[in-house]
């Protein structure tokens, strides 16, 4: 289990304070001083920060913030690249801006050694790689932020791939996680710019991510999971996985010797039917949504194989969606709404869908998926592409300060990846045209004798809960009144920052009263000639003057350090 401390004094360790440093250079090389200077970091890490040299460099003319966001987070390493590739899958933690520039992410970590491998799999296992396997392939096929996959051989002589966690990972993880959290801490606490993401909480939820990401054990279940749901369908192939031989840092599965779907040459070579395979694999990841309710939330070309037969294999595991019955259904009424051009049910739709912390503007709001709609009003079905469509609709929703959740959003970067990847392969694909009897089965479903008795049921069950509660509830309330226990909870939002800056006014006016009354004080003294004297001037007085000069110009250069007079 992934544990992230407070850093503290105890938490100055010299593990963070070194990589501290290594993180504060990397954001210093991409402009990002600004941004520490409000931070307030030589508060915390009064070693090395001074030393850094304060420089603004090209990268920030010629690249966007997004742009450079991006690069510091490929320098910074596996845990925040990992952490980049996880929230562009966040709209509802991260600016949208940024979630495009994000996905762009690449992993160009370097591989680690076949004696770390041979140690991490007796660690795990229990056996070693000669025991387990005829044949073990030192150079790994790829190799990522949290670990790399091996070809292999089992004693019986079926291929295998095992995914091996790379040495040391977790530690790093956690040292990482603190100094994360600590930033985050200070952003909230000092940027109200920033605060409003609320930075402690996307790093809260990307150490749950990861933590689920570092188990293998999970993504296993996740196959065997989707193969079940496949289990009748000839069409669809999800490898085996091994779990005599799969822990929480190896997996091992089947090895996949098919064509990968961005392949065309070899696709045609081998004279299987592009057109099929795009209908194909719409319908498997259409399926998991719509039926299942779990879905692979990654498709891109790298995890989709070709088998013969045209048969599709989905690999990688490691990202799933999940969605409600209620959200699916939401979802598809959202599209319908769109497709129907009926924009207040739009409005209306998009804001179920959706958190938010203040309600929007209903009126700007309305006005805006007017103009949306617009671009879609007298154009022919074919012509709409979903990706697009679903991508405008996040930018709608970001305008207005409307939180797309996480798993909608998944849902909507899956479903736009496969209908790219499928006009790469046949460029007359219509994905809204092929997704219209999957909207059609979930909207029909709404109406079944089975749905409409079973939500009878479950409405009555909830009617006769209240009725068994209410006298009770109510009885509780009179008795607190009675006894007057009974308080109200008043929250107040962003008080912390309010207060801080009160104490910051109040002790700049009792600086400036102390400096006042060293300046009165000083010139009694010269006035009354109070000894020792220098050139007939008081010397006491003389300090006073000093002192009160010394202390007026640090306050001066804390205001205009602050950049407010």
């Amino acid at each position: 289990m992934i544990s992230i401390r407070k850093i503290g004094v105890i938490g100055r360790t010299y593990r963070n304070l070194n990589r501290y440093r290594q993180i504060l250079s990397v954001l210093l090389k991409y402009g990002f001083d600004n941004i520490l200077e409000l931070l307030r970091i030589d508060q915390y890490i009064e070693l090395g920060f001074q030393m850094l040299t304060r420089h603004r460099t090209e990268r920030e003319e010629r690249h966007t913030r997004a742009e450079r966001v991006r690069m510091a987070i490929e320098e910074l390493g596996p845990t925040f690249i990992k952490m980049g590739q996880i929230l562009s899958t966040r709209p509802d933690l991260v600016p949208v801006d940024f979630i495009q520039e994000l996905s762009r992410l690449q992993d160009k970590i370097p591989s680690f050694s076949i004696a770390d491998v041979r140690r991490i799999v007796y660690q795990e296992t229990g056996q070693s790689i000669d025991d387990l396997f005829t044949y073990f392939d030192p150079a790994p096929l790829a190799s990522a932020s949290i670990g790399q996959v091996h070809r292999a051989r089992l004693l019986d002589d079926e291929e295998v791939a095992v995914k091996i966690q790379r040495p040391g990972i977790r530690r790093i993880v956690e040292v990482d996680l603190e100094i994360m959290l600590h930033l985050a801490t200070l952003a909230e606490r000092h940027i109200e710019e920033l605060a409003h993401h609320r930075p402690v909480k996307i790093v809260e939820e990307f150490a749950r991510s990861i933590e689920k990401e570092m188990d293998y054990t999970l993504e296993a279940t996740s196959m065997e999971r989707v193969a079940r749901s496949f289990l009748q369908d000839p069409t669809v192939y999800i490898p085996k996985v091994y779990r005599e031989i799969t822990t929480q840092r190896v997996l091992t599965t089947e090895f996949i010797d098919g064509i990968k779907v961005s392949r065309l040459d070899e696709l045609d070579a081998q004279g299987l039917d592009r057109k099929l395979i795009t209908r194909r694999g719409a319908t498997i990841l259409l399926t998991q949504i719509f039926e299942h309710g779990f879905f692979h939330a990654d498709p891109h070309p790298g995890n989709l194989f070709v088998l013969p037969e045209n048969v599709i294999c989905l690999l990688d595991f490691g990202m799933m969606g999940t969605v409600d019955r209620n959200t699916r259904e939401l979802f598809v009424e959202l599209v319908d709404a769109v497709v129907r051009r009926d924009e207040p049910r739009t409005a209306r739709v998009l804001l179920k869908l959706t958190l938010w912390d203040e309600e929007p503007d209903m009126r700007l709001l309305g006005k805006d998926v007017a103009d949306f709609m617009g671009e879609y009003l007298y154009r022919p079905l074919k012509e709409i592409k979903i990706g697009k469509l679903l991508q405008q609709m996040l930018d709608l929703a970001s305008r207005h300060r409307l939180r797309i959740p996480p798993e909608i959003f998944l849902m909507m970067k899956a479903i736009s990846t496969v209908e790219g990847v499928g006009l790469t392969l046949d460029p007359d694909f219509d994905m809204l045209k092929h997704s219209e009897p999957f909207i059609r089965q979930v909207k029909l479903s709404r109406f079944s004798p089975k749905r409409l008795s079973s939500d009878a049921v479950s409405l009555a069950g909830q009617y006769m809960d209240f009725l068994q509660e209410f006298p009770k509830d109510l009885l509780e309330i009179t008795r607190n009144i009675r006894q007057k226990k009974f308080t109200f909870m008043l929250e107040l939002k962003n008080m912390e920052n309010m207060l801080a800056t009160h104490d910051q006014i109040s002790n700049r006016i009792s600086f400036s009263i102390i400096i006042a009354a060293l300046i009165i004080g000083s010139a009694l003294i010269v006035i009354s000639k109070t000894p020792p004297l220098v050139y007939g001037i008081s010397l006491i007085g003389i300090i006073g003057f000093l002192t009160a000069a010394i202390l007026g110009i640090w306050l001066l250069v804390a205001i205009i350090k602050k950049g407010k007079l």
